[in-house]
């Protein structure tokens, strides 16, 4: 899914854990679920912010040559302004497009 084109609130919003864990039956599963996709997200907005802003990068840096880009203030800027990876996970857990599986479970019925 593309975390920029999301519809997850920029705000916390407080949850009915009971309500979000009906899938799983689980609350503590179901925010494990949730927060592993968090991480995933969080390492993919990382990835791309870092490969962002490699192109200003300059090899040759000192105290005295830094100077500010314009376009580096508007990327980082683009990124804060983006909802945080945990209400990303939890908008793509609510609208079921998150793929999840147990292995203890599937053992089980087997």
């Amino acid at each position: 899914m593309d975390y920029k084109k999301t519809n997850a609130p920029l705000n916390t919003v407080t949850r009915d854990m009971i309500e979000l864990s009906e899938d799983t039956g689980n609350v503590y599963e179901t925010v494990c679920i949730i927060a592993k996709r968090a991480n995933q997200i969080a390492s993919e907005m990382k990835h791309d912010l870092e490969k962002k802003l490699q192109e200003f990068a300059s090899l040759n840096d000192n105290l005295e040559e830094v100077s500010e880009n314009r376009e580096q203030i508007e990327i980082s800027r683009f990124y804060e302004r983006l909802p945080k990876p945990t209400l990303i996970a939890t908008q793509e857990y609510l609208e079921h497009k998150v793929h999840f599986r147990n292995p203890s479970k599937d053992i089980d019925q087997d």
